[in-house]
C-alpha cells in the first residue's frame, strides 16, 4: 500500500505521558506535536497496561480534539451567561430546593469519564455537605453487578488479579466479553501470549459468535441469561470430581449451600449441549492456572450479581484466586469506572471503599470531612433516580459527562422526566447531546487533553491524565466547578483546593483512615504528595499504604468480611425478566461496536472511526429475517413495550435464532430513530440495581420504505428530516443514509433544502418511472453535495463518492462508481490505515496474501492496533476458498 508522507514524528522524550480516555484497560499514551505542529498521539511503550499498543480509537485521539461543537461558555435557558451568574444560579436553586423539600430532593448523576479528583469533590459535596446519598454514576449501567458480587463474596469491591495473569494462565475463559472489540489492547496481549504458548487454551462464552471467537478453542453459544447455569454446572462437577481445595475452604463459608444450589440447577438452562458443557468442565477443572474474565454480558442482567457470584464460587471452591495466572477478573467498561467505585461514586458506597451503612465508617468520613450531615442509608440508584425525577421526588439534578437520555433503559421515559424536572444542570464538553438539550443550565467543562488528574484501570492501576492543551473559551475543570458551587452554598473552607494535586492528597489521606479501619483501599503513601511529585506521578497499583503495596489479593485467604472469610453464595439461575411472547417473540442484545464509544460525542468526530460500521444496525439470523419478511440491507422496526427503533438489517448466522443484536451508540444527533435504549426495558438486578440491557423481548417488522438514499455533503452540516436517517462525519464533510415512507414531489428541491444549497448549480439523472434520482450540486464544477435515490437500498461505491466531495468535474460522480483506472477501496475494514474490503479481496485473490501476516505486509491492515485481525482472518477464509471443479 502506498502511504502518504508524514511530518516528522516527535521524539518520545519530548512528549507528555497521559492515559487514554476510552475503556477500562487504561492504556498509556504519549502526546506531542509533529514537525508541522499538529498533535500526535501514540502508545506509551513503558506503560504497564499496554506497552505501546493502542486500539483504533486510541490511535485516532488526535482527530477528536477539534472545537467545532464545543460548549465554550455557560448557558442559562439557551442564552450565553457568565460563570458567576451560572454558578450563583446553580447554588441558589439547589439550596432553595433542599430548604423546601429536603436533601433527598436533589441528585447528582455522574460518569466514569470523570477523573478521580472530580469524582471525589462531587461525592464529598453530595454525601458530606448536602447530606444525601443521591449521587450515582453511569457505572451503574455497566459494573454495579460486579461491585455487588465482589462485596458479597469478598466483603469489599476488589479485583484480585493483574493483567499479566491473562498471559500467565494456561486457560482463559472469556464470558460476557467481546474482548476483541471492547477491550482490544488486552485482547492483543492475550493473542500474543497464546501465540507464544500455543498450548494455552481460550474459551469464549457468548450468545454471539463475535470477533473474540477468532482465538477460541471452544465457543459456548450460551442462551440469554444462561451463564449462571454453566458455572453452577461447573461447581457441581468440581465437587463430583474431587477438585475442591479443602485447605482453602477453611477460609470460605457457604460452600455447602452453594453446592446444593448448583446441584439443583438445570444445566439445560444454559442452552449449551451436554457434550460442550463436559468439554468446558474438563478444561476448567483440569487446568490449575485458569483466569475467568467477565464483563457486560454477565453484569447487564436482572440476575447479574448472582452470575458474578456463580463465577466467584468456582474460584473460591478450588482456591484458584490471587495467584499468578489464576482468578476471576472483572473488566471495566469506562476509563475511570474503577476510580469512581473507589471514591464512592455509587449511591450505596462511601469514599475509599468504606461502607455507607457502617456507623464506624460513616463517623470516620464525617469527622475527616468535618461534614455537617451524612446520610445513613443508600441513595437512589440510576434507574430509581430518574423515576424519582419523573414523579417529582427529585426536583433538581446535576448531570455530569453522561447522556442518560440515550444510555439509560426506557430512555424515552428518562427524556420525559428531565423535560418535567424543575431544574436540570448539565456539565459537558458539548451542547450537542440529547441530554444537554433539556438543561436549564449548561456548564462548559474541559475535555481530555485539557485537564489534569488520575484514573484507575481494571487491574487497580492508578495513572495520570495530563494536560497538553489550554482550556478553550470559558471551559473549566469539573473539580473546580463543583468546588465553586460548594463554596457558594456556604462551605468555603471545605472546598478551597487550588489544584487537583491537593484534591488527590486529601483523597489519599482519607484512604489512610479507611486503611486503619481495615479497608483494602489505601493509598495513604501519597497523602502528602507535592505538586512536582504529582506532576511526575508514575502508574501504580493500589494499595500503597503502610501495610501493603500493590500485588494480588486473597491467595492468603484473608478477606474483608466481619469474620475474615470469603462467602460462597447459593445461586439459583433465573431467566431474564422480560418474557418472550407472541407479541414480542425475539430477545434483544445490545452492546458496542469496534470503533465507536458510548454516544459518539468523541469518536464520531474522527472520520475514519465512522467508516467501519457507520450506521446503526440489527444483526439477525437469516432464518428469522425470512420469517418476518426482512431482507438484507432493508430497514427493521424493533419495538418493545417501552419504545422502538429503526435499524439497518444485517443478516448473520453469528447470532442465535430468536436473538438479535443492536449497537448502543446512536443518538438523536446522529440518527432519526436509533436510540436503542428507548427499546430496552428498565428491569434491574434486585441487588446491584444494574439494568438488564441484553435481554428485552421485542417484535421485529419491516419498515416499508418507499425510497432509500445515500447522500454526501461538504463542511456545512445537513439536517435531514426523513423518517429514517443516519449521519456521520466523513473525510470530506458528511455522509448520510436516508429512507422514507412518502416521496417528495420534487427531489431537486428536497435536496436543496437538505443541503442548504438554494442557488447551487445542479446536475441530475432522474427517472421518475423507476423512482430513481441522482443529483449533484456544484460550484463551477466543484462538487458540493450529492444524493442518490432509489426504491431499494442503494448499492454504490460509497468511499469513492465521499472522496469526490470538493473535487472537480462534479457530474462524473453521478455514475456512482469509479472508472477502471481508479479502483474503489470498498468499505473500511482497517480503520487505522484506511484499508478497504475491495483492496483486501484483491490481495487475497492474488494468492500472495493468504495469512493475516501477509495481508499486513501487503497492505498494512492489522499492523497497527490489531482490532481488525479477526475480520481479516474471516475474509481470508471467505475469499481464498477454491472453486469447485466444473
Amino acid at each position: 500500500m502506498t502511504r502518504p508522507p508524514r511530518a516528522a514524528r516527535p521524539d518520545p522524550a519530548s512528549m507528555t505521558r497521559s492515559t487514554c480516555p476510552y475503556c477500562g484497560v487504561g492504556c498509556g499514551v504519549l502526546i506531542g506535536r509533529d514537525g508541522a505542529g499538529e498533535i500526535v498521539v501514540k502508545g506509551d511503550p513503558e506503560h504497564p497496561a499496554n506497552y505501546g499498543r493502542l486500539c483504533s480509537k486510541g490511535t485516532a485521539l488526535a482527530e477528536t480534539l477539534g472545537l467545532e461543537d464545543r460548549l465554550l461558555a455557560p448557558q442559562i435557558d439557551g442564552r450565553e451567561a457568565g460563570w458567576d451568574e451560572a454558578l450563583e444560579l446553580v447554588a441558589r436553586r439547589f439550596t432553595e430546593t433542599i430548604a423546601e423539600h429536603g436533601p433527598d430532593s436533589v441528585a447528582f448523576y455522574v460518569s466514569g469519564q470523570l477523573l478521580t479528583e472530580d469524582y471525589y469533590v462531587a461525592n464529598k459535596l453530595m454525601k458530606g455537605f448536602i447530606g444525601s446519598a443521591n449521587i450515582d454514576t453511569n457505572s451503574r449501567l455497566c459494573m454495579a453487578s460486579s461491585v455487588a458480587g465482589h462485596r458479597r463474596a469478598f466483603g469489599t469491591d476488589t479485583v484480585p488479579g493483574l493483567y499479566e495473569d491473562l498471559e500467565l494462565a494456561d486457560l482463559v475463559v472469556l464470558t460476557g466479553s467481546n474482548l476483541a472489540w471492547c477491550h482490544p489492547v488486552l485482547y492483543q496481549r492475550l493473542v500474543a501470549a497464546k501465540a507464544a504458548r500455543p498450548e494455552m487454551r481460550v474459551v469464549v462464552i457468548d450468545p454471539r459468535r463475535t470477533a473474540t471467537c477468532d482465538i477460541a478453542d471452544l465457543h459456548l453459544a450460551v442462551a440469554s441469561g444462561g451463564d449462571a447455569a454453566i458455572f453452577n454446572a461447573l461447581l457441581a462437577e468440581i465437587a463430583r470430581r474431587g477438585a475442591v481445595d479443602r485447605a482453602y475452604l477453611a477460609h470460605v463459608t457457604g460452600f455447602d449451600a452453594a453446592l446444593a444450589a448448583a446441584e439443583a440447577s438445570d444445566p439445560a438452562m444454559s442452552g449449551v449441549s451436554n457434550a460442550e458443557l463436559a468439554r468446558f468442565c474438563d478444561l476448567w477443572i483440569g487446568t490449575e492456572k485458569v483466569v475467568t474474565v467477565y464483563s457486560q454480558g454477565i453484569n447487564q442482567s436482572s440476575s447479574g450479581t448472582d452470575k458474578v457470584n456463580a463465577i466467584l464460587n468456582c474460584h473460591l471452591a478450588t482456591g484458584r484466586i490471587g495467584q499468578p495466572g489464576m482468578g476471576p477478573f472483572s473488566i471495566t467498561g469506562q476509563p475511570n469506572a474503577m476510580g469512581g467505585r473507589e471514591v464512592g461514586g455509587l449511591a450505596n458506597m462511601l469514599a475509599c471503599h468504606m461502607d455507607l451503612e457502617n456507623p464506624t465508617h460513616r463517623a470516620a468520613v464525617q469527622d475527616f470531612w468535618r461534614a455537617p450531615a451524612m446520610p445513613e442509608a443508600a441513595g437512589l440508584k440510576a434507574v430509581d433516580m430518574f423515576r424519582a425525577v419523573g414523579n417529582g421526588k427529585i426536583r433538581a439534578i446535576w448531570i455530569i459527562h453522561t447522556n442518560p437520555v440515550v444510555s439509560m433503559p426506557d430512555a424515552d421515559a428518562v427524556r420525559a422526566a428531565l423535560r418535567g424536572c424543575d431544574f436540570v444542570v448539565v456539565s459537558d464538553v458539548t451542547a450537542r447531546t440529547d441530554t444537554a438539550a433539556l438543561a436549564h443550565v449548561l456548564l462548559p467543562a474541559t475535555a481530555w487533553g485539557e485537564k489534569d488528574g488520575t484514573v484507575t484501570n481494571s487491574e487497580r492501576r492508578i495513572s495520570r491524565q495530563r494536560r497538553v492543551l489550554p482550556a478553550p473559551g470559558g471551559a473549566r475543570h469539573d473539580w473546580r466547578i463543583l468546588a465553586e458551587v460548594g463554596q457558594r452554598m456556604g462551605w468555603r473552607g471545605e472546598f478551597c483546593w487550588t489544584s487537583p494535586a491537593e484534591v488527590f492528597a486529601e483523597y489519599a489521606a482519607l484512604s489512610g483512615v479507611g486503611g486503619r479501619l481495615g479497608v483494602d483501599f489505601d493509598i495513604s503513601e501519597y497523602s502528602e504528595i507535592s505538586l512536582p511529585d504529582y506532576a511526575a506521578l508514575e502508574p501504580f497499583v493500589w494499595p500503597q499504604g503502610p501495610g501493603r503495596k500493590g500485588g494480588r489479593f486473597f491467595a492468603d485467604g484473608q478477606f474483608y468480611t466481619p469474620d475474615g472469610k470469603a462467602r460462597m453464595i447459593a445461586v439459583t439461575p433465573r431467566a431474564p425478566v422480560s418474557r418472550i411472547s407472541a407479541e414480542f417473540p425475539f430477545r434483544l442484545n445490545t452492546g458496542r461496536t469496534r470503533d465507536q464509544w458510548h454516544t459518539m460525542t468523541r469518536t464520531a468526530k474522527s472520520a475514519r472511526l465512522n467508516q467501519h460500521l457507520g450506521e446503526p444496525y440489527l444483526e439477525i439470523h437469516p432464518d428469522d429475517a425470512a420469517r418476518v419478511g426482512l431482507e438484507a440491507a432493508g430497514i427493521a422496526r424493533v419495538a418493545s413495550a417501552d419504545g422502538e427503533a429503526l435499524l439497518r438489517v444485517y443478516l448473520s448466522d453469528a447470532v442465535r435464532p430468536g436473538e438479535v443484536f443492536a449497537p448502543m451508540h446512536w443518538t438523536g444527533e446522529t440518527a432519526s430513530a436509533a436510540r436503542i435504549d428507548a427499546v430496552v426495558s428498565a428491569v434491574t438486578d434486585p441487588v446491584s440495581g444494574q439494568p438488564e440491557s441484553k435481554a428485552t423481548a421485542v417484535s421485529i417488522t419491516p419498515f416499508q420504505a418507499r425510497w432509500h438514499a445515500f447522500a454526501v455533503a461538504g463542511a456545512t452540516e445537513p439536517f435531514p428530516k426523513s423518517r429514517y436517517w443516519t449521519k456521520v462525519r466523513s473525510a470530506t464533510g458528511w455522509r448520510m443514509e436516508l429512507a422514507g415512507d412518502a416521496a417528495p414531489e420534487d427531489w431537486v428541491e428536497e435536496a436543496r433544502a437538505l443541503f442548504s444549497l438554494p442557488d447551487a448549480e445542479v446536475a441530475t439523472v432522474i427517472d421518475a418511472a423507476r423512482g430513481t434520482a441522482r443529483i449533484a450540486f456544484h460550484d463551477a464544477g466543484r462538487l458540493l453535495a450529492a444524493i442518490f435515490v432509489g426504491p431499494e437500498p442503494i448499492s454504490l461505491a460509497r468511499s469513492h463518492i465521499v472522496n469526490k466531495v470538493g473535487g472537480e468535474n462534479a457530474p462524473i460522480v453521478l455514475a456512482g462508481r469509479p472508472g477502471a483506472d481508479a479502483p474503489d477501496p470498498g468499505p473500511t475494514i482497517c480503520a487505522c490505515l484506511n484499508v478497504g474490503l475491495n483492496q483486501i479481496r484483491r490481495a487475497i485473490k492474488s494468492g500472495h496474501a493468504l495469512t493475516v501476516a501477509a495481508l499486513g505486509e501487503a497492505l498494512g491492515a492489522g499492523t497497527s492496533c490489531g482490532s481488525c485481525r479477526p475480520e481479516l482472518a474471516n475474509l481470508i477464509n471467505r475469499f481464498s476458498q477454491p472453486k469447485a471443479a466444473e
